[in-house]
């Protein structure tokens, strides 16, 4: 059968979405996800119009319901989008929100339009969610009229349908059904909205929040509610034991993210307390809750430390040649809340998870500085107790990282292990952070690691001759062997099996003296051999150093290709054709790498020990189970499962046998 032609990518070949496909098939790019996160983002969308009607003084009231069947109804009662004809756009209203990405009244908030301060910005939302809903039903009042609309799956079904009502209240009502077909689950949980519904009620004070959850035909209703906004919330996470009482702050700025951009306004408020018992920290910005921060997260971890460091230095509170404090001795203990609004904002994406402007960021450092000076000037006692709280935090973070520092770097008994085990040479660093093991085979490897490796972090264990296979003999055997006991001895964590040896200690990750332990043998038979016999015995005494990605092989070249003066190493066949091709028909030479020990050390630095050129490769837990399974094959006691694995495979490895 003639395999069909694969069409060529020509002039024919672009393409582009159009109309509720630009959302449909690529939901990701809008809502961050085309899972449940961005079922529940195109939730959020319409939400954000409703709290921004609410909170230009337009209705007090959100109502967001979640039925049965998965579909979900916002509700306001604010002034009611503009659906109607739109002379100076030639087109519908209803077109323009509904139907068209990129069309809103929140462009022109920084001249005083609609909206001066607005989550949704950028004309997406409303359409976007339209175009991702199997259906949707919008009906709105204004103007003395009901307005509906039903759409599908991205399409108008009958137009605009107009009715004169009575209804003085005005308003905007959607219900909509999120489609199967675009996202891949549409079950939004409960805790959802109830999360996202509270955190608005937080940051857009007075407004109630009202869902309402269907289930067995029936409406579970809860409401949220802050009369004062983020203060009330703060005071509701600290309780009534805090360390300070809640503290309201709140400014007004005006500048630009650079000297070429437009200027606009900022609006600046947050609420904070400390607490020994609680922390939490949120960031708001034009009310979306920013789980990434941004600007914000980085103005208040500049604004804290440095003024109260400012205060610590002044009233003498830190102890001779004692460290500054860090954010995180603060964050220990503060409950701190922002609510900002801009009539400018760069989000770093539609979801709108963290803001990246620079001025935001400065004016947010500078308020916070100049109102917490104040605070500590007005507020002594106070002042007193969030010093001494955020030093106590400081010290015993300290003294935590001394302590894991010490029982990291205790070496048994405090004893030279150099002075122990025959021919190991440390490293002169104490840092195990830093420290490296390079285990090498016979003296001659030794000889030339010791010569061209760092001394100042790599330290060498050589292995002489063949090591016990860990797999076939008992524990009594193993610690018998000079070899396994020096090298355990060196590694310094004890084993993690049943012993009588007073000299081996027991498991301990914490008293491991290296950060890696590298492998290195010769790439021939033999070299790989004492690979799998030293893998094996981590494997069966110290799997956790595996398990912990702790254990590397140093990967040695198996050719040297000299052309034009210049060195090149493959470590592999396919990779020695590759070198031979980007060589373009050069003269060249090609002979087989030395081992270990006939390196020259500048060599075998570069190839193997120097952090920036060497290969390493990462020993997984799978790979030393399948190591162990082989090994036990091909040295163990399965005389006839040997038999039967040659027979099969044998002729694979006839090129490495010695037959002349």
């Amino acid at each position: 059968m003639k395999a069909s032609k694969k069409p060529e990518y020509g002039n024919e070949s672009i393409s582009s979405l159009k109309g509720a496909d630009r959302v449909r098939k690529r939901p990701g790019v809008i809502f961050g996800s085309d899972g449940l996160e961005g079922c529940q983002h195109a939730v959020f969308e319409i939400l954000s119009n409703s709290i921004d009607e609410a909170r230009e003084g337009h209705g007090d009231l959100i109502i967001v319901t979640l039925y049965e069947d998965k579909s979900i109804e916002v509700e306001d009662f604010g002034r009611g989008c503009p659906v109607d004809y739109n002379p100076v756009e030639q087109r519908y209203n209803w077109e323009l929100v509904f139907c068209e990405l990129y069309a809103g009244g929140k462009y022109k908030n920084d001249e005083g339009e609609s909206y001066e301060y607005s989550l949704g910005l950028n004309g997406l939302g409303s359409c976007a969610t339209q175009y991702s809903s199997e259906y949707m039903d919008v009906t709105v009042w204004r103007d003395g009229n009901k307005y509906s609309l039903h759409f599908e799956k991205g399409e108008n079904i009958g137009g605009l349908k107009i009715e004169p009502t009575d209804r003085k209240k005005t308003g905007s009502l959607i219900r909509w059904r999120p489609d199967l077909e675009v996202f891949t689950d549409i079950d939004i949980p409960e805790s959802y909205f109830l999360d996202v519904l509270k955190k608005q009620a937080v940051v857009n004070k007075g407004v109630t929040f009202r869902f309402r959850s269907q289930k067995n035909g029936k409406f579970e209703i809860y409401e949220f509610k802050y009369e004062n906004g983020i203060i009330d919330y703060v005071a509701e996470l600290a309780g009534d034991d805090a360390l300070t009482a809640p503290v309201f702050i709140e400014s007004e700025r005006r500048g630009r993210d650079r000297e070429d951009k437009p200027e606009y306004k900022v609006k600046l408020s947050a609420a904070f307390c400390f607490s020994n018992r609680f922390a939490a920290i949120e960031y708001y910005h034009n009310s979306s809750w920013l789980e990434y921060g941004g600007s914000p997260e980085k103005a208040a971890k500049s604004a804290f430390v440095s003024a109260i460091d400012a205060y610590l230095k002044k009233n003498n509170k830190y102890q001779k040649n004692e460290s500054r404090i860090s954010f995180s001795d603060i964050q220990d203990c503060l409950i701190l809340v922002t609510n900002c609004f801009s009539t400018q904002t760069s989000y770093e994406n539609q979801t709108k998870k963290a803001i990246t402007n620079k001025f935001i960021q400065d004016a947010m450092t500078d308020f916070f500085k100049s109102k917490l000076e104040i605070y500590f000037i007005e507020n002594r006692a106070e002042a007193e107790k969030i010093a001494e709280q955020v030093l106590r935090n400081k010290r015993s973070r300290e003294t935590a990282e001394k302590t894991r520092l010490n029982i990291k770097k205790k070496l048994s008994g405090g004893v030279d292990i150099a002075n122990r085990v025959q021919k190991f040479v440390d490293c002169r660093t104490k840092d195990i952070d830093k420290r490296e093991l390079y285990i090498v085979e016979g003296d001659s490897a030794l000889g030339a690691c010791k010569q061209s490796r760092n001394a100042e972090f790599q330290g060498i264990m050589p292995v002489r001759g063949k090591i016990l296979n860990c797999l076939k003999a008992d524990y009594s055997k193993i610690f018998k062997s000079e070899i396994i006991t020096d090298l355990v001895k060196v590694l310094g964590c004890g084993v993690e099996v049943q012993h009588k040896q007073k000299e081996i200690s027991s498991f301990d990750l914490g008293s491991l003296r290296w950060s890696k332990i590298i492998i290195c043998t010769d790439a021939d038979v033999d070299g790989f051999q004492i690979r799998t016999l030293i893998l094996t015995m981590l494997y069966r005494l110290a799997p956790t150093l595996i398990s912990e990605g702790l254990v590397y092989i140093a990967e040695s070249p198996l050719f040297e290709i000299e052309c034009r003066g210049k060195t090149y190493f493959a470590y592999s066949d396919r990779e020695k054709a590759e070198i031979i091709s980007s060589l373009g028909g050069a003269k060249h030479t090609i002979s087989r790498s030395k081992g270990l020990g006939e390196n020259e050390p500048e060599m075998m630095w570069l190839t193997t020990m120097n952090p920036e050129t060497r290969r390493l490769i990462k020993v997984m837990p799978q790979d030393a189970k399948r190591t162990a399974e082989v090994f036990e094959l091909l040295l163990g006691d399965n005389l006839a499962g040997r038999k039967e694995h040659i027979a099969e495979n044998g002729y694979k490895y006839l090129d490495l046998a010695d037959i002349s």
